[in-house]
């Protein structure tokens, strides 16, 4: 049986490559069809469309049902699927869905507490488009969830003492290396960012956790990635992130390459992530 390491690390060859929805149409085509055909083992997809300037784009959608009674708002995680012209986007931000993937195939095959909807998201490089207008219309619908999550570059890991950079004035209140995940929330959500933190570490991850308030407006570098729309819409939201350009020089160039990653870190992070879902 393959382990969760060598799927994730089959889900980022697939993913790895440019996909730019403007400059680079067939690979970001054939990463799109590539998480439709992976979410269809475990579901109905459904597609969430958008347009922007006369070009349709696609959130993809897959809906898991909890063990408990029906009537449950669902925990929705999401990662974006595009990337930004010129780069492979190995961390940014096909970690991301390579965990998402993982995280659909664990809660199919073993459903948690609450129904869970996995999403994948277009044009999040070009201003969080996809989870914009898809906060939009769950808020005009009046749909309520658990928890959103946004699962922002997870994999990678520098050890080096002094690898890991904030913006003022955290850097008083974290450590300074970056071998950490990061879960940064709004107030409303400093109950679960203490459980996932807890469930996270207990699994062998490192991991800090930031309550931010005001929507991140103090700190906008908080606001980076698809939680904000949800935020904005006072929906309880959180990224999960390693930080990105805080610690990846790899960030948007064409470096972000699978072994620039840690699949160890990856993994932990994936296995973390489900127990602390499962312990919501």
């Amino acid at each position: 049986m393959v382990d969760l390491k060598q799927r994730l690390q089959n889900h980022l060859s697939q993913i790895v490559r440019d996909r730019d929805p403007y400059f680079a149409p067939s690979g970001h085509f054939f990463v799109q069809q590539y998480i439709r055909e992976q979410m269809e083992q475990w579901g109905t997809v459904e597609t969430h469309s958008f347009t922007v300037g006369g070009k349709t784009h696609y959130n993809l959608i897959l809906n898991l049902s909890s063990v408990g009674k029906g009537g449950s708002a669902p925990i929705l995680i999401g990662a974006h699927y595009d990337a930004v012209p010129g780069t492979p986007g190995a961390d940014d931000n096909a970690t991301g869905v390579a965990v998402l993937l993982e995280l659909a195939r664990a809660f199919a095959a073993q459903p948690g507490k609450y129904p869970v909807r996995i999403v994948a998201f277009d044009m999040e490089e070009y201003g969080l488009l996809g989870s914009t207008k898809y906060a939009e219309d769950l808020k005009q619908q009046g749909q309520s969830l658990r928890l959103m999550l946004s699962l922002e570059m997870l994999g990678y890991c520098d050890s080096t003492p002094g690898s890991q950079r904030y913006p003022a004035p955290l850097e008083r209140f974290y450590p300074n290396t970056g071998n950490f995940i990061a879960l940064v929330g709004n107030l409303a959500t400093i109950g679960d960012l203490i459980r996932l933190r807890g469930k996270i570490r207990k699994s062998g991850t490192p991991c800090e956790l930031l309550p931010v308030p005001n929507r991140g407006l103090i700190v906008r570098q908080t606001r980076l990635s698809d939680h904000a729309p949800f935020w904005d819409r006072g929906y309880r939201a959180m990224m999960v992130t390693d930080t990105a350009f805080m610690r990846n020089p790899h960030y948007h160039q064409p470096s972000d390459r699978i072994d620039t990653l840690d699949l160890d870190f990856l993994t932990g992070v994936c296995r973390g992530l489900e127990a602390g879902i499962r312990g919501l």
